[in-house]
């Protein structure tokens, strides 16, 4: 496809760790992402690809570079894919003024409302387009797909897995937004990119309103450290928790004593989450 670019590539574990970029038609703009390829891949095997949500601020470089993940995913037979979290360049006003909204933060939803309808659509390019790019530019099953990903990220990967459980085929989470309907960040966002005259919009990308409706047919993996400076204000692993023993929801909520939201947590249960994944998806 010439719409792929490859912007740097380089040899880890064994396979091969490739920052890409290309022209989205979701977002109307480019979008950057990272591919690990594992030895087994390289050598003519198609396998399944692993997809990762980053949190707020990070970009596509932020997990291949600080999770540690590729040597396991090199060993599983695991393709490792890490998307950036918003589009870029587009200087809408008031994009870039806050952290926690705008660029760095899409939330990985498909926006409604002016100005970020056209662009924001992160949940349409997660869910179809950026798959269907991976399934033909790398060797990557197109029958086998996992997604996880942590904080904002771990919202985006649970409400994908919960509103397409066809596609996908595992889902697990790092201390995720799991009411966001409900927290500050959640409702900052809902309220600009889907508006605040319609909740029910709201609650069609929450994980917690959308696991009492419907269940995803496998287990689903969420660790969260009891020391994240977010948990109380922001996370809300409660509202996860209850909403599975309503629905039936096969959920191992894991907690975690003296962890907090940096990915010195991420690296030290990334393994659980490759291992949980590796089950689901190479069975």
């Amino acid at each position: 496809m010439t719409n792929l670019t490859t912007r740097s590539e380089h040899a880890c574990f064994g396979g091969r760790l490739g920052f890409h970029a290309h022209t989205s038609t979701e977002t109307g703009t480019e979008m950057r992402f990272a591919v690990f390829t594992p030895p087994r891949a390289l050598q003519g095997e198609k396998v399944p690809a692993l997809y990762y949500l980053a949190g707020l601020t990070c970009t596509e470089e932020t997990f291949v570079i600080k999770a540690g993940a590729q040597r396991l995913a090199a060993e599983l037979g695991l393709m490792l894919v890490a998307c950036d979290t918003s589009p870029r360049g587009l200087d809408i006003p008031g994009d870039s003024d806050a952290w926690d909204f705008g660029v760095g933060a899409g939330f990985y939803l498909d926006a409604t409302q002016a100005p970020w309808a056209p662009h924001y659509r992160m949940g349409s390019y997660v869910n179809a387009e950026l798959p269907a790019l991976i399934e033909s530019n790398f060797p990557a099953r197109a029958d086998r797909r996992g997604i996880f990903g942590h904080s904002m990220g771990g919202h985006g990967a649970l409400v994908t897995a919960l509103r397409d459980p066809d596609r996908w085929h595992s889902a697990s989470a790092f201390a995720p937004i799991c009411n966001p309907a409900a927290v500050p960040w959640g409702q900052k966002a809902f309220g600009n990119y889907l508006g605040d005259q319609d909740r029910a919009a709201w609650e069609r990308y929450d994980a917690s309103l959308l696991m009492r409706a419907r269940v995803f047919p496998r287990e689903l993996l969420v660790d969260q450290g009891m020391s994240d400076q977010f948990l109380e204000s922001q996370l809300h692993p409660q509202a996860l928790d209850a909403a599975a023993k309503a629905s039936g929801q096969s959920l191992r909520l894991r907690r975690h004593a003296g962890y907090d939201h940096s990915y010195w947590f991420i690296q030290s249960f990334v393994a659980d989450h490759l291992q949980h994944h590796a089950r689901q998806l190479l069975s």
